[in-house]
């Protein structure tokens, strides 16, 4: 990964202007996490986002996953739960797949890697699903 964003090679037959808008929505996530702009995230997520985490069966729940709303994903922005300085940054964003108006992607980081499956409405690639894995610190 490099501290200015890396992104790897995009799957053959993709056009690169529907990489480069895809990989632009994941790095205005990232990015507006590192840097705690919750404006920012919000706008790369879709109203209905989905974002979980496996963690496994528990007390309460067989196959259990934690779940997160935009809203709280948005919060912890606020927050600046994840707030870096810029020259610490050290994230990637790799384009797995593209179908239409619907795309893969995997986003790395020294904390964490998510998956997202986005869509494209009205133009603009938004994250509507994410599944993450904490990294062990």
């Amino acid at each position: 990964m490099a501290a200015a964003g890396a992104a790897a090679p995009a799957p053959a037959n993709v056009d690169p202007a529907t990489v480069a808008a895809i990989e632009a929505t994941c790095f205005d996530y990232v990015d507006g996490q590192l840097e705690a702009a919750p404006d920012r995230v919000a706008r790369a997520l879709h109203p209905d986002l989905a974002k979980r985490a496996v963690i496994g069966d528990t007390p309460y729940e067989r196959l259990g996953l934690r779940r997160m709303s935009k809203e709280e994903l948005v919060a912890l922005t606020k927050q600046g739960a994840l707030k870096t300085s810029k020259e610490q940054w050290d994230r990637s964003c790799r384009v797995l797949d593209v179908v239409g108006n619907a795309a893969s992607v995997r986003l790395e980081t020294p904390w964490f890697v998510d998956y997202f499956h986005m869509g494209k409405f009205d133009g603009k690639w938004i994250i509507v699903n994410a599944l993450w894995y904490s990294k062990p610190k």
